[in-house]
């Protein structure tokens, strides 16, 4: 079943939804083969995979970035669903020798895909989104097209990958342009295609010199990695290059925050709305509070702001929007532990 959804940076993501059978029969498949595909994959790929996740890649990214000044950050275009079924196909039968799971394989891959308004589509490429196999498949064939093959033929390359969200390390603008090239040949080679506009070369320093250099930041599994100007416990005060939740992703929750039932919670008590908001909050400040945890406190600021509004509405002998956030600003005094953002003011 193919279901589209909406990025978050616009555009559509189609999903395709698995039969709960071939879900269940993708799980024994993928279980049976992920060790074995797990020892070759490389130690700086990061996505969808046992024991790896997104903080370490980013802990990675911010020590090389202090090493190396420029910044390779590449975007594959419509990666899941442009993915060659035949090159795919080479790569699984270097790992999987049984007949029958090759042959469930071949045939997930292939399957005819129904859409919402009833019409078959025949897939000659691609692997799904949302099929649980697909990651899997997909980490596979990037080890080859990339990780596999640029270190083969780059020499001391450094690099993060998480699916297909990968930045590498250079030493020198004029390197990070060769590699370019030589990667835009690479990735053509195997059916794929570099976006020619979020693809770029970013200059990675602190400083209030940054020469004729454009691109000065860039964007990883939702943090920006720009100079930003920091004064230190130490006394220091000046531009350091530092990552941060990006704007998009700060965007993104204030429109989650937005989209929650605040009408209905006017009939509600606040001890109601906590249940609701208390691990969608605490996720948000987890994940993007390894760097940066006073910007991502400023962005949770916005469900402060929204819960003075249901103030109001709820309390009438609030007449104002500032009585009603002097009423939230008491109860966060008075019980930090009931938000996990109220604890770290």
């Amino acid at each position: 079943m193919r279901v589209e959804i909406e990025k978050p940076g616009g555009g559509i993501r189609p999903l395709g939804i698995p039969t709960v059978t071939d879900r269940i029969a993708q799980m024994v498949v993928k279980l049976l083969i992920e060790p074995e595909l797990e020892r070759h994959f490389h130690p700086h790929s990061y996505g969808y995979r046992p024991g790896k996740s997104a903080h370490q890649a980013l802990l990675i990214a911010k020590k090389r970035c202090n090493k190396r000044v420029w910044v390779l950050d590449m975007d594959i275009k419509g990666f899941f669903e442009e993915i060659n079924h035949e090159l795919l196909m080479r790569a699984v039968r270097l790992h999987v020798k049984e007949s029958w799971q090759l042959m469930y394989i071949k045939r997930w891959l292939t399957a005819p895909v129904q859409h919402e308004n009833g019409r078959i589509e025949v897939k000659r490429k691609g692997t799904p989104q949302g099929g649980v196999i697909s990651p899997l498949l997909a980490n596979l064939y990037l080890h080859y097209v990339f990780d596999f093959w640029v270190e083969k033929n780059w020499k001391g390359i450094e690099f993060e990958r998480y699916a297909d969200d990968i930045i590498c390390h250079c030493s020198s603008e004029r390197g990070a342009g060769r590699l370019l090239t030589l990667l835009n040949n690479r990735f053509n080679e195997c059916g794929l295609q570099l976006h020619p506009t979020k693809t770029k070369i970013s200059y990675c320093k602190g400083g209030r010199n940054k020469g004729d250099h454009e691109d000065v930041s860039f964007d990883f599994l939702g943090y920006t990695f720009r100079p930003r100007w920091i004064k230190t416990r130490q006394g220091y005060q000046g531009l350091l290059f530092i990552a941060a939740v990006s704007q998009k992703s700060a965007k993104r929750i204030r429109q989650e925050i937005n989209r929650w039932p605040w009408k209905y919670w006017r009939q509600k008590e606040l001890t109601d709305i906590r249940k609701y908001c208390q691990s969608r909050l605490r996720g948000w400040l987890t994940y993007y509070g390894l760097f940066g945890k006073s910007i991502i406190r400023n962005v949770l600021f916005h469900f402060d702001k929204r819960l003075s509004r249901w103030a109001k509405a709820k309390y009438k002998q609030l007449k104002t929007l500032m009585q009603a956030a002097r009423r939230i600003n008491r109860s966060r005094r008075m019980n930090p532990d009931w938000f996990p953002h109220w604890s770290c003011v």
